[in-house]
Order: structure tokens, then C-alpha cells, then sequence
């Protein structure tokens, strides 16, 4: 593992480490939001913001300490509406170093019209995940026309829809679809499951680390708020995703260690990280 986290200087502030906005939320999924944001603080970010819909703001902000939140305009039932767009991207315009768009956001039709505005406009470093994963599928070109680098963490299910294949045919050809697909689309693509596959449509990396415990509700909304973390704090995309993807391993195999794979939940990685990061840099 290259050497990618430096020694933090003595004379700094919370700004010298980014600011990650994540856009997601519906009702009975704050949850995912919830752990993106955790997972982003415990992997550096200076400052997270989470933009969810106004109604569910009372519920993360009994959740979240450390995490701000931005309430955005919501259907009559609680999901993301349509006049969220503006103020999300401004607030991006304005604030924000990057953006993950995804942890339980639905598939709401308002939402999914609200997540194909903001992936195409938000002129910021995107992760894309989750339910906006399968949003973005009814329209791949949007991709091609960001000028910011993207990138996208689907599991097979989720990169079935996006590639138009069957997840078995993918499962028997994970790094060959994932470099067509990143190299047709001009992302960085995070192909999760066992022996992820990172790739930037050039380069490819298999990751080593992780375990069958970590296939578990959340264990990808935690990932997606680390490597959203390192993108913000200056860290190239490409070494972001596959780092991120190391590190969210290695915190895995550090928790089963002492929860075991059945037991274990998507915090436990979280509270695993900073052991993740204690190891690599006494390397």
C-alpha cells in the first residue's frame, strides 16, 4: 500500500481536511446517511454535511453529533422533491470539496428527477451509490457529460442494471466489465463483492482485504463515506476508491477478529477504522 496519508502539520484547522456533502435519506432509510457521515469523519474529512429531506432533519440530528445537516425541500411524504435541486447544487457550488449522492435516497419518481439534475450539474468530485446508482442506469450518458471526476460503487446487482447484464454473467467476468464500463463512461468504478475491482477504465486493482462478515446492511454506505472522505481531504480519485476499498477491508478483518463474522454490523467497521489507519501508518 502506497504511502498516501502525511503526518498532519501542527498549525491547522478543520478546513485543511474538505468538506463532504452526501445527498440521501428517505424514510426508514436515515440510517445509511447516518453511517456515511460517521464513516467520513472517522476517515478525516474536516467537515460532512448531510442534505436529506427536511422531514427526516429531526431524526439525524438526534443521530449525528459531529455531522451538520442540511434539510432540502421533500415531497408531501418525506422523499426528496424536485425543488431540492437548486439548493443542493448551490450549496456544493458554495461549500462543499465533494459530493456522494445515494445512501438511501429511494426510487421515488420526484427523487429519481432530483438525482439525474444534480449528478449532471454538480460541478464537485462525485460518488455516486446505492439507489442513485440505479437512477443514473435509466440515463448513462449523463456520465459522459460531467466534466468532474465520478465515481461509482455498485455491488452486481446494482452494476446489472447499470451494464444492461445479467449479475451472474457479470460475476464471471468482474474485471473485464468493469474496465469496459469505467474506460465507455470515463469513471472510476468500485465493483464490490469478493476480490473487489477498482478500475478507471486503464488501471486495475483487485483488493485483498475484508471477509464474508462484512455482507451486511450498511457495510456500503460506510465505504462509500470513506472513500467520499479521502476524495475531499486532496487525495487523487483513483487512489481514493482504491484505498478507501483497503481500508474498509482491513477495518472489516480487524472487527471480525474480535465480533466474528456472523456477528458482525456495519459500526463495527466504522469503530474498527481508526485501528485501520493506526496499522497503516506505522508501516
Amino acid at each position: 500500500m502506497e504511502k498516501v496519508f502525511k503526518k498532519r502539520k501542527k498549525d491547522t484547522h478543520k478546513g485543511d481536511y474538505g468538506h463532504l456533502f452526501i445527498l440521501g435519506g428517505s424514510p426508514g432509510l436515515t440510517g445509511a446517511v447516518c453511517l456515511s457521515s460517521i464513516s467520513a469523519l472517522r476517515s478525516g474529512a474536516g467537515l460532512v454535511t448531510a442534505g436529506i429531506p427536511s422531514g427526516l432533519n429531526e431524526i439525524i440530528e438526534i443521530k449525528l453529533t459531529e455531522v451538520m445537516s442540511l434539510p432540502l425541500p421533500e415531497t408531501s411524504d418525506h422523499f426528496f422533491s424536485e425543488k431540492a435541486i437548486e439548493p443542493a447544487l448551490k450549496f456544493a457550488r458554495e461549500k462543499a470539496d465533494g459530493v456522494v449522492i445515494g445512501p438511501g435516497i429511494s426510487l421515488k419518481e420526484e427523487t429519481k428527477r432530483f438525482v439525474k439534475e444534480v449528478v449532471e450539474r454538480v460541478e464537485k468530485p462525485l460518488l455516486i451509490d446505492a439507489d442513485a446508482l440505479k437512477i443514473i442506469s435509466e440515463d448513462l450518458e449523463i456520465l459522459k457529460k460531467r466534466e468532474y471526476p465520478t465515481v461509482l460503487t455498485p455491488h452486481p446487482g446494482e452494476m446489472s442494471y447499470l451494464a444492461k447484464i445479467r449479475k451472474e454473467e457479470i460475476q464471471k467476468n468482474r474485471e473485464k466489465i468493469a474496465l469496459d464500463f469505467a474506460k465507455k463512461y470515463n469513471v472510476i468504478l468500485v465493483l464490490k463483492g469478493y476480490r473487489t475491482v477498482i478500475t478507471d477504465g486503464e488501471k486495475i486493482e483487485i483488493n485483498l482485504t475484508g471477509n464474508p462478515g462484512m455482507a451486511t446492511a450498511g457495510s456500503g454506505d460506510v465505504l462509500s463515506g470513506i472513500i467520499g472522505a479521502f476524495i475531499v481531504q486532496g487525495i487523487p480519485p483513483y487512489t481514493s476508491a482504491k484505498t478507501g476499498v483497503y481500508i474498509h477491508g482491513l477495518a472489516g478483518d480487524i472487527a471480525s477478529r474480535e465480533k466474528g463474522e456472523i456477528s458482525l454490523i456495519a459500526s463495527d467497521i466504522i469503530e474498527k477504522l481508526p485501528d485501520a489507519f493506526t496499522f497503516l501508518q506505522n508501516l
